[in-house]
């Protein structure tokens, strides 16, 4: 840690009791009209509020018992959840459920309350296209790299990726790689940094690292920080808090992140916290959100910052929680 950064000025000094009174904050706007707009986004808004509160130091800043019946109310007779209750299955709620069951160790009340850990695991398996190896979201057949980490990052997790053609999905992504090192959203897409990770955390997660060109995707991906410190998802496209983590995260499981301005970035991420009500947007001065408040604390966390948790970049849950699911 640099002495600059142990002598922070005030206004640049992470906001963690504003951050923990704003997460705790959102679900007591019901009458707001926002809301409602998002209710499509209702579990994985648990899963990103749940997640900066442990890395925030605050576990228990959700009641855990009414956080687990709410997952639980989500989960369909297939044995997918929906993002609230009423709401058809998707792969990425799915995913969510699984990582805040996780995250409250919370896998024996799926088993005795819910549908079984199995019957989730059926349900993921059974979106994988098996003739190409990737995943669709739901029954209507949408495929994107999104969804194979998604099958991957729970299906680990549950302990069941004997349930999938790992192979198949592996050798999917690998054709999404491109020359500059990068991956897209299916193979001949352009590379994209939100891609990437998917693509890197599935094949960290497969053990197949091999398959990556670490040195032309770390150079790719330290060449998003840009002049005021804030990250990209692409080149000539503004910065964005939440690459913070997309870019991070990867550049961490290639074991480059000291090949960006580490600096620069925590200033960037620090200014555009709301200090007084709490929350970080995307860029300074804009309305904060629990999406980028979240990509905005693991990419500290990824950087060292004090007082926060460690953040596992394959997984985007506490490390603590990924040693208590497959050890030390």
């Amino acid at each position: 840690m640099t002495d600059a950064f142990q002598q922070l000025p005030e206004e640049l000094e992470l906001a963690t009791s504003a951050h923990v009174k704003y997460i705790q904050s959102l679900n007591t706007r019901q009458d707001e009209y926002d809301y409602w707009l998002t209710e499509h986004l209702r579990l994985n808004g648990v899963y990103w509020g749940l997640t900066a509160l442990h890395l925030l130091g605050v576990p228990e800043g959700l009641p855990r018992s009414e956080t687990i019946d709410f997952v639980l109310s989500c989960q369909h007779e297939d044995g997918g959840f929906g993002a609230a209750p009423g709401h058809d299955a998707h792969m990425l709620s799915t995913v969510s459920a699984v990582q805040i069951l996780a995250m409250v160790d919370a896998f024996d009340e799926l088993e005795t309350r819910g549908k079984g850990k199995a019957l989730v695991g059926k349900y993921i398996a059974n979106l994988q296209n098996r003739q190409t190896g990737t995943f669709a979201g739901d029954e209507w057949g949408e495929e994107d790299t999104r969804f194979l980490y998604g099958a991957f990052n729970a299906l680990s997790l549950l302990g069941l990726m004997d349930l999938i053609d790992v192979d198949k999905a592996v050798d999917y992504v690998a054709a999404c790689a491109n020359f500059d090192g990068g991956y897209g959203v299916s193979p001949g897409a352009e590379s994209h940094s939100g891609q990437i990770f998917t693509c890197v955390a599935s094949l960290t997660i497969a053990k197949r690292q091999d398959l990556i060109d670490k040195e032309r995707l770390g150079k790719w991906l330290s060449e998003r920080q840009l002049a005021n410190g804030g990250l990209n998802g692409r080149p000539e496209k503004k910065e964005d808090v939440c690459y913070s983590w997309w870019v991070l995260s990867s550049l961490e499981m290639i074991g480059k992140t000291h090949w960006i301005d580490r600096d620069r970035l925590i200033n960037f991420i620090l200014q555009c916290q709301d200090t007084e009500k709490g929350g970080i947007s995307d860029r300074p001065g804009d309305m904060v959100d629990v999406w980028h408040t979240l990509f905005g604390i693991t990419g500290l966390s990824l950087l060292d910052y004090p007082g926060l948790e460690f953040v596992d970049e394959v997984y985007c849950l506490p490390k603590s929680t990924i040693t208590r699911i497959f050890g030390p």
